[in-house]
C-alpha cells in the first residue's frame, strides 16, 4: 500500500469510498441511502472551498485501487483568527477496514501537517480511536468545540509552535452540510 496526494482522477473513487464507508449513520447506526451520505458530499464541496489544502488530501492505494482517504482543511481559532486544521472526513473502504489503513492515513496526514509547520489539528471523532495519535479533548488545550454538545468527541492535537486557544471554526462547507 502507498499513501500519496489525491489526484483529480481519484475523485470518483474517493466519493464511492466515503459513500460505502459512511453508509451507516455514525450516531444512529441507520442505513443511509447512497445520495444521503453527507461525508461523501462534504469532500466534494471542500475541494471547491478556499480552505481546501491539496497537500492534505491523501489517499491510500492498494493494487491500483483507492482504499482510503483522509482530508484536513483550513480552520481557525476565534477570536484571534489563528489558522489551524480540521481533520475529516477519514474513510476506508469497508472491505479493508480494521487492517490499519486509517491509522496509516492519519499518521501520514499528521506528518505532512507538522512538516508544513501547522500548529494544531482538531477533529470530531471517537476518543478511543484518536487517542493513539496524541489527540486529547480539545478543552485540555484551550480549544472550544464549534458545538458545545460535541465536547466529549471534539479533540485536538498541538503540532508546532506555542499553545493556541480559542473557539474552533471549521471551513465553511462543514457548516453548510
Amino acid at each position: 500500500m502507498i499513501v500519496r496526494r489525491e489526484r483529480p482522477a481519484d475523485q470518483p473513487a474517493v466519493r464511492e469510498l466515503h459513500t460505502a464507508a459512511f453508509e451507516r449513520d455514525p450516531v444512529t447506526g441507520a442505513v443511509r441511502a447512497s445520495g444521503a451520505v453527507p461525508e461523501a458530499r462534504l469532500v466534494d464541496v471542500l475541494r471547491e472551498d478556499a480552505g481546501f489544502l491539496p497537500h492534505l488530501s491523501l489517499v491510500a492505494v492498494q493494487d491500483d485501487a483507492v482504499v482510503g482517504h483522509v482530508l484536513a482543511t483550513r480552520g481557525f481559532l476565534e477570536p484571534s483568527g489563528t489558522p489551524v486544521l480540521g481533520l475529516g472526513p477519514l474513510g476506508v473502504r469497508p472491505d479493508v477496514q480494521r487492517r490499519g489503513v486509517g491509522t496509516i492515513l492519519v499518521h501520514a496526514l499528521l506528518a505532512v501537517a507538522e512538516a508544513c509547520q501547522e500548529r494544531l489539528v482538531a477533529l470530531l471523532g471517537d476518543p478511543r480511536y484518536y487517542r493513539r495519535f496524541g489527540f486529547v479533548p480539545s478543552t485540555e488545550l484551550g480549544v472550544a468545540p464549534p458545538e458545545p454538545a460535541w465536547s466529549e468527541y471534539f479533540q485536538a492535537r498541538q503540532l508546532t509552535g506555542a499553545p493556541t486557544r480559542g473557539a474552533f471554526r471549521y471551513a465553511e462547507p462543514f457548516r453548510l452540510l
